[in-house]
């Protein structure tokens, strides 16, 4: 737009513009400039016409917010990058990172103690409720030895959060691909507790927990797990002890959902001659044999029954859209939750950051896959053609595909109190 004020030409589009320019010149050379240079000239071009400037103000306005928010991101990175190197400076002084968690992790943490050969990798690895026992007992004994827990999230839930052992993970998270929520299914980093702050998970596979042996059943012949209530098949079900960790994310399915819920447990336990397991090996080994039908209860890979199908023997687990009450979606063993008093926090940080990163995940999924068995990271940006296909996550009806690992259903008691009220009339 062109005007003449007292006989000067002023053309306010060009004067605009060469702020424009000015700026965007001064953002993207990462210099700061103040913009008291372009207010003065804008305004002495402008002070005798008033309503000139009112019709542009808006539009320099806009201008000058959206190159402010190019300058804020451009200098975004900078920061992140100095507190990445601050505290990675300080886990190589650390010289350790202390895990307490599942066998697997530690061969994954391996692959971080390549990047990071300055950091060794310890720590206590065995069932989540043996390591939970463990690190209670040393906290009771006022030895804080742990840095990180990775494992489920129920022992996570009903042990470390509820005695407020946890710090929160957010102000840790560094890296711009950690925390860009767009790189995590649903848009968002997936935490179990409710105020999503101490408890993540990292996997987002499908479970199916009731297994078959192939030459006793015929799988298109079950529709629903109601099935398994056929007088023919009692005495034929094995069960792993719901009142065991391990068994809390298949407990959470069938107690929450609409299609089962608590009469489903209650009948499959009373009125099936079901012969309960403690020991998921054996399930799996008395499966195999032919002496029982079903199991129930028990994850695959515990049962190492994907060991076993490539070994070609006679076990099979139906797939996600087989029974019509569907599947659900868990962490399994898949979780991470910050340790409070850690002897090296700076190295839990630089590890946390590792694993939730595009290089940690992918090394998950790949060293956590043992033959048909393995889990589905919640990262999407990383391949996806190795998780075998009965692990992926199905997408469709939450009702028929739930995430159990829910702040929600996560604390486990009243399901115990049920699951045992319901064990002691077995005995009457």
């Amino acid at each position: 737009m062109t005007r003449w004020v007292i006989g000067r030409r002023i053309d306010l589009e060009v004067c605009v513009s060469n702020y424009e320019t000015q700026l965007l010149d001064s953002v993207l050379g990462g210099k700061k400039k103040s913009m008291n240079r372009f207010w003065s000239q804008y305004f002495r071009c402008c002070w005798l016409n008033q309503k000139c400037l009112r019709k542009n103000l808006k539009r320099v306005t806009f201008i000058q917010v959206f190159l402010i928010a190019i300058a804020v991101s451009a200098g975004e990175a900078p920061q992140w990058k100095a507190e990445w190197e601050k505290a990675l400076e300080a886990a190589k002084k650390e010289g350790q990172l202390t895990l307490y968690g599942s066998p697997e992790f530690e061969g994954l943490f391996g692959e971080f103690n390549k990047k990071y050969p300055e950091i060794k990798i310890t720590g206590v690895f065995n069932r989540g409720a043996d390591v939970a026992k463990r690190l209670m007992a040393e906290r009771r004994a006022e030895k804080f030895l742990a840095d990180l827990y990775v494992n489920g999230m129920t022992t996570g839930y009903n042990v470390f959060y509820k005695a407020k052992a946890l710090d929160p993970i957010p102000p840790q998270l560094v890296l711009p691909e950690v925390t860009d929520a767009s790189k995590w299914w649903r848009g968002k980093l997936h935490y179990v507790d409710p105020e999503n702050q101490y408890l993540l998970n990292i996997n987002g596979e499908n479970r199916m927990v009731v297994a078959f042996n192939t030459k006793l059943v015929n799988p298109a012949a079950i529709k629903s797990y109601w099935d398994l209530l056929n007088p023919k098949w009692k005495g034929k079900i094995v069960a792993y002890d719901p009142t065991l960790g391990g068994s809390g994310d298949a407990m959470r399915f069938f107690y929450y959902s609409k299609s089962l819920g608590p009469e489903f447990i209650k009948r499959i336990l009373l009125e099936t001659d079901i012969v309960i397991s403690t020991d998921t090996r054996q399930m799996g080994d008395w499966l195999a044999g032919g002496k029982f039908a079903f199991s129930i209860f028990g994850p695959v890979s515990r049962m190492d029954l994907d060991l076993m199908q490539i070994q070609g023997l006679p076990v099979g687990w139906f797939k996600p859209d087989q029974l019509k009450e569907g599947t659900y979606i868990t962490g399994g063993s898949g979780g991470v939750a910050l340790i409070n008093r850690a002897p090296h926090p700076n190295a839990a940080k630089v590890g946390l950051n590792w694993l939730l990163s595009r290089e940690g995940q992918i090394a998950y999924q790949r060293l956590f896959t043992q033959g048909n068995d393995g889990p589905d990271s919640l990262r999407i940006d990383i391949p996806k053609d190795k998780v075998p296909s009965g692990n992926r996550r199905p997408e469709g009806d939450d009702n028929r595909y739930p995430f159990v690992d829910r702040a929600e259903w996560m604390d486990m008691e009243s399901i115990r109190k049920f699951v045992k009220e319901t064990l002691e009339q077995r005995k009457k």
